[in-house]
């Protein structure tokens, strides 16, 4: 049986951010590839541009008034500690503690005004990397995650490379649910800062070649026919794909070379922050600009800061967020790249304004800030106000589905799409929101 499983990471309310997953009694050549590949040879979007996505997931929940929607009037126990800098695009003002993108803000726009309803770690997660508000509480993907549309819709932008990858490790609600299998998502399990980094499994062991994998592979496929003709879930079909973009990715060198962030000049990666987040946001430019569509990062340490939000913002978080996003901006920008990808920043709620008696700053959903980046939107502005207290939206509130049809927008997917779950039932890409037209003109 082959297992695949991934680092944890908990939240306060004990969510595990581990997955497991068993997917066959008998891979390829041995492989243990850690994530399950998509591909996707036609794209369905019917738009023929090398779109992508890279989207850096702030598990926890990132405090939208210590970052983008500071209230300096405020009183004391709700304004914290930071104070507001000006940018480059005049009339606005973000946290001091991201002193590199105050440089590059006519390249950044944040909608200040987003929000929902949930305030469990969850269920808010599910909300926001879905649109779907699930009903109870779960540690898997009711349904299916943005990037899992995007390779079903979608596809990757390049043959051989698969179009959905999660770094450095799988997201605990980044699956693909009733869509199968084949669309789960691919992940290095691996830190990209690491001197010896490299992708399991991407290389054959040195005792097995090419024609003993292709012997193994043909084997395979007839072992497969017996337990197709047994299989009541069509769960095959999906494991199909995986073994046929698993063999794909380990006989060309397309992936190989897509992944090797070694070869980056060491003066570009100090730029990102020689950290975990830092490499990843790079290792994702160099996997959108080889063709891979929806790239997701979880890296960084954990936003959920009930206790000492503003040491371990100033201190840790922000940092290398804010060095992370300026090297990715300035580098797509660098390559010409800024209107085929769109970076996304955004965890699954904001933070409550009323500090805690812990100095920190508890679940809110009822006001978030939501970071984009490129993709061809319009930049350079702050969208939407809260009040006073950064409590709630005052004009321009937005949905999850708002946040996400954006994004859909800009890939050339239609959101009204309707996919069919297990049951059969009619289920939409999104069953709410809209392109934020602040954003798309």
């Amino acid at each position: 049986m082959l297992e695949l499983t991934t680092g944890v990471a908990r939240t306060c309310d004990g969510v595990s951010r581990r997955n497991f997953l068993q997917i066959g009694s008998l891979a390829v050549g041995g492989l243990t590839l850690p994530g399950l590949l998509q591909q996707r040879a036609i794209a369905a979007s019917g738009t023929s541009a090398r779109k992508s996505v890279i989207l850096i997931w702030q598990a926890g929940g990132p405090s939208h008034i210590d970052m983008y929607d500071l209230k300096p009037n405020a009183p004391a126990e709700y304004r914290g500690e930071f104070k507001p800098v000006p940018t480059n695009v005049p009339g606005v003002e973000i946290s001091e503690y991201l002193p590199l993108q105050a440089k590059i803000f006519d390249k950044l726009a944040v909608v200040r005004s987003a929000y929902h309803t949930n305030a469990g770690h969850g269920m808010g997660s599910q909300w926001m990397l879905t649109g779907y508000q699930p009903t109870i509480e779960v540690n898997d993907n009711i349904y299916p995650a943005c990037g899992a549309v995007v390779a079903k819709l979608k596809g990757p932008n390049e043959p051989g490379l698969p179009a959905y990858v999660n770094v450095p490790h799988r997201l605990g609600l980044g699956k693909a649910a009733y869509l199968g299998a084949a669309y789960n998502p691919f992940s290095p399990d691996s830190n990209p800062n690491d001197q010896g980094f490299q992708v399991r499994n991407l290389r054959l062991p040195g005792r097995v070649d090419i024609t003993r994998l292709e012997r193994r592979q043909q084997l395979l496929g007839e072992v497969d026919q017996l337990r197709r003709d047994v299989d009541t879930k069509s769960d095959m079909v999906g494991l199909d794909q995986f073994y046929r973009d698993a063999f794909e990715m380990v006989t060309n060198e397309k992936a190989l070379k897509a992944f090797d962030v070694h070869v980056e000049d060491p003066r570009l990666r100090e730029k990102y922050g020689r950290n975990d987040l830092g490499q990843s946001c790079l290792l994702a430019r160099r996997l959108v600009e080889a063709g891979v569509s929806y790239v997701s990062i979880q890296a960084g340490g954990g936003w959920d800061t009930h206790g000492n939000n503003f040491a371990e913002l100033k201190n840790n978080l922000l940092p290398k967020f804010d060095r992370a996003v300026y090297g990715l901006v300035e580098d797509l920008y660098d390559r010409g790249l800024q209107n085929d990808v769109l970076v996304m920043a955004m965890g699954e709620f904001g933070r409550t304004p009323r500090i805690n008696g812990g100095a920190g700053r508890d679940h809110w959903p009822g006001a978030m800030s939501v970071l984009y980046a490129g993709g061809g939107l319009q930049m350079g502005q702050a969208i939407g106000t809260t009040d006073s207290k950064a409590e709630y939206p005052t004009s321009k509130a937005y949905t999850p589905g708002c946040v996400l049809s954006t994004m859909y927008h800009t890939l050339g997917i239609d959101h009204h799409h309707v996919f069919y779950d297990q049951a059969r039932r009619p289920l939409p890409v999104l069953n709410e929101g809209h392109p934020i037209p602040e954003l798309v003109g």
